[in-house]
């Protein structure tokens, strides 16, 4: 996504309830605090108003959601911008905890209707996804994680959990202050089993946070846990081959979580 220095226009501050003039911009981002307010550009309208629904549905005990804000009309989108409350906090190495809170989070998302934009992504990560789950089929660069896909993708099973509204990047997106409860400001969703949300946390952790192999061991209670982890891994795999931009880091530390997931398949 590329960063904006456009503060939103005047008319569209007032009609989230922003005084105009306040205006920070939030580093690496292209969102905007007004106070207790931040105010975002819209690239996906579907996709805003979809997060703008789900948000305001989510009501879990022990997690800070960021809700949005309607306009003084009753609109979620305003000259292009939407808006939400401001949640503090920032991302730690606190893996254990956001695992917790993507258990919590699809807990809380288990009724919420499949997204119909979903069905028409052609994205890099949707098809990523339709590749990890077996819905499809196209070679991979060997050098860039398609070796490791090919070598795994032969040990998944059937996963019998229901699909359900799932968020896929948790790991950056939950945030710490302190000893407050994790804060969601955020969703990118799949339609997947929920606990899926968690396996990619674990995958994530292990491959660029420098988590260890126990941190998977410590959630093997989870249901259908070494397949999820499997469709986790395959998953970012399959990403960072398809992804142009992909770096050797992130290819060697997805081939370090591959071989921790595969040590408890």
């Amino acid at each position: 996504m590329r960063a904006t220095l456009e503060s939103p226009p005047d008319h569209v501050c007032s009609a989230f309830g922003g005084r105009t003039g306040d205006a920070e911009p939030m580093p690496g981002t292209t969102a905007w605090r007004y106070a207790d307010l931040v105010l975002k550009p819209v690239e996906d309208k579907s996709r805003t108003l979809w997060t703008a629904r789900a948000l305001e549905a989510i009501d879990e005990p022990g997690l800070r959601v960021a809700k949005p804000v309607r306009s003084s009309d009753g609109r979620w989108v305003v000259g292009g911008w939407s808006a939400n409350r401001f949640v503090s906090g920032t991302a730690e190495h606190r893996y254990d905890e956001v695992v917790h809170a993507a258990v919590k989070l699809h807990r809380a998302t288990a009724g919420l209707p499949r997204p119909d934009f979903l069905g028409r992504r052609t994205d890099l990560e949707a098809l990523a996804d339709k590749l990890a789950w077996g819905e499809t089929d196209l070679p991979l660069d060997e050098n860039k994680g398609g070796r490791w896909f090919e070598v795994l993708a032969g040990s998944r099973r059937p996963v019998k959990l229901p699909d359900q509204v799932v968020h896929g990047e948790l790991l950056a997106g939950v945030l710490f202050d302190g000893d407050a409860a994790p804060g969601i400001v955020d969703f990118v969703p799949y339609y997947r089993p929920g606990e899926w949300g968690a396996a990619i946390v674990a995958v994530d952790a292990l491959a660029w946070g420098g988590a260890t192999i126990d941190l998977l061991d410590r959630w093997a209670h989870l249901p259908e846990w070494p397949q999820l982890l499997l469709r986790a891994v395959l998953f970012r795999l399959a990403a960072n081959a398809l992804d142009p931009r992909s770096t050797r880091a992130a290819h060697d530390g997805l081939r370090a979580a591959a071989r921790d997931v595969s040590a408890v398949l």
